[in-house]
């Protein structure tokens, strides 16, 4: 591969990384700051204990959040954003959850500094909360 492509290396297929972080309470209220979801799911815990969640549950962008870090400071690394994101949310995270997001190199182009990865967000019971692919661009820095 040029090292024009890929000035630090290419990432290998196979190649993995994670991450892992505490969900607090007030990710909530940063996260509806951020983007004005005040879904009462999120707040009321009357109607979060009568949804099928039984409980409050953080925004799903809160969840998905980790794996922007992933890719931006561990692999890829530095200078990635993503390109396409194809998620699917399995379970829901809470406050007080440790979440561990995860990518997996699964193709690394040689013409452009470009990567698809498998993701996955996992609560610290096991469940896995969130998974899917992303495609990702790496710009040199």
């Amino acid at each position: 591969m040029s090292p024009d492509v890929w000035p630090r290396g290419a990432p290998s297929v196979g190649q993995r990384a994670e991450r892992s972080r505490l969900i607090k309470p007030e990710y909530i209220e940063l996260f509806t700051e951020i983007s004005g979801d005040a879904n009462p799911i999120h707040y009321d815990p009357e109607v979060a204990a009568a949804s099928p969640f039984g409980e409050i549950i953080v925004q799903g962008g809160v969840t998905s959040a980790i794996l922007n870090a992933v890719v931006a400071e561990e692999l890829p690394g530095p200078g990635t954003v993503f390109l396409q994101l194809d998620l699917g949310f399995r379970a829901p995270v809470r406050p007080g959850d440790v979440i561990t997001g995860s990518v997996e190199i699964l193709e690394v182009r040689t013409d452009k500094p470009i990567t698809k990865v498998s993701v996955q967000v996992r609560r610290d019971d096991g469940v896995i909360a969130l998974e899917g692919t992303a495609v990702c661009f790496t710009a040199a820095t």
